[in-house]
């Protein structure tokens, strides 16, 4: 049984097309694909939640967020979440939006990567983590109905080694600047004073995710 994927589509709107346009020109077909995706299961997710979200910020949020990944857009010193942070700013800036729409597409994106706190932020926020979570970690898999995930991967296909695709775009993109990786304070106490902690592994949740390839 097939999907609709109308009640969550693009905005159709000239700003929802600048950002594919540009998203497009800027980011590899893996990346482009993927960011797409994640704007189709956030705002599946919100839809499910009941959330009340702008879908052009969403949108905006979902696109640019592995933007600070592309060396066009990488700077020397800060971290990649927030080199994408600050070029949907000057996109959304130099495209009349107000402040306060801007600095909600910049939180989602800067804290794309930090679990545990966007889900209690403002929708956009929460449903940009959701849905990268979602394409990369497979969280949440199960609330996704087999037909929902058939329809956004036909709309935007996964390669076939999406797994050790994304986890390979993540290193080309962070490689060169490893200091802004330093991360969950936390971890490295636990680490420090119990002997028998294990940190959990980005990668090897990705790679035993319930998605498949």
């Amino acid at each position: 049984m097939s999907f609709d994927l109308s009640n969550v589509a693009i905005p159709d709107s000239q700003l929802a097309r600048e950002i594919t346009e540009f998203v497009r020109d800027t980011e590899t077909p893996l990346l482009f694909h993927h960011s797409s995706r994640v704007y189709y299961f956030g705002a599946l997710a919100g839809q499910r939640r009941g959330l009340k979200f702008d879908p052009e910020l969403l949108y905006a949020g979902a696109m640019f967020h592995d933007v600070g990944l592309m060396h066009t857009h990488s700077s020397p010193h800060e971290r990649f979440e927030v080199d994408g942070a600050n070029a949907a700013r000057d996109f959304l800036k130099s495209h009349g939006i107000a402040q306060h729409d801007i600095d909600l597409v910049w939180t989602a994106i800067a804290l794309h990567t930090t679990p545990g706190i966007p889900k209690h932020m403002h929708p956009v926020i929460a449903l940009v983590t959701a849905g990268v979570e979602m394409d990369v970690l497979g969280l949440a898999y199960d609330k996704y109905s087999d037909a929902e995930r058939e329809a956004v991967v036909h709309a935007h296909p996964r390669t076939p080694h999406f797994k050790e695709d994304i986890i390979q775009a993540f290193y080309d993109g962070i490689h060169h600047k490893p200091a802004t990786t330093f991360g969950n304070v936390k971890t490295d106490v636990l680490a420090d004073k119990d002997p028998h902690f294990h940190a959990g592994n980005f990668c090897s949740v990705i790679r035993h995710s319930a998605w498949r390839g």
